[in-house]
């Protein structure tokens, strides 16, 4: 049996390989950090780790570039359960009304984890959107935003979706924020997992 702190230690390996493995397109390496059937959910995907990392290769081949910069990791541990949580921010550079912009995102992954035979394995991952900004690239350039579409989104990743729609995906409007009734049922599922439950 390992100890606690050796759990400790290979949840944060995993997040901190996910962020690297994931950004730098490493998807043999960052599959193994999946359980089977493992889900994955962000602004503008639901599903699969399996369909994750497809879609994620097809948007690397097209240009896309999300990346991921961390921070501190708070992790509660349950026998062969954890939820981990992890300060992050998501940048992601793309045309809006054909001005080069880079949106910056804060929050947290909220991980559901599970240790199998040998080793921790992500099972849900959940970000959680807190606040983010959008800024052209040159900042001499003009940039006028569509108020009516920017307050479609909630306000913990408005300018995010906002960039992302503007590029063509099918942003979830009702993603977890920093307080709200969305963020609240994710700490409930997540104390249900730890107690034994389902993640759903």
């Amino acid at each position: 049996m390992s100890s606690e702190r050796e759990d400790r230690q290979a949840i944060r390996d995993l997040v901190e390989d996910w962020v690297v493995w994931r950004d730098a397109g490493d998807w043999e390496r960052f599959r193994t950090l999946w359980q089977p059937g493992g889900r994955m959910m962000a602004t503008w995907f639901q599903g699969t780790a399996d369909e994750f990392i497809r879609v994620s290769q097809e948007g690397f081949a097209r240009g896309v570039r999300i990346l991921h910069f961390l921070g501190g990791t708070s992790i509660d541990l349950a026998g062969d359960r954890a939820i981990a949580q992890t300060k992050m921010t998501i940048s992601q550079r793309a045309l809006v009304h054909e001005v080069p912009c880079d949106v910056v995102c804060t929050g947290r992954f909220y991980d559901f984890l599970e240790r199998d035979a040998s080793r921790w394995v992500l099972v849900l991952r959940q970000p959680i959107y807190e606040k983010d900004r959008l800024d052209p690239v040159d900042p001499a350039a003009r940039l006028e935003l569509d108020r009516a579409q920017l307050e479609r989104f909630p306000e913990g990743y408005r300018h995010l979706a906002y960039l992302q729609a503007d590029i063509g995906y099918r942003v979830k409007t009702d993603m977890p924020g920093l307080t709200g009734p969305e963020v609240e049922a994710l700490y409930r599922r997540g104390a249900t997992w730890l107690a034994g439950g389902p993640c759903d």
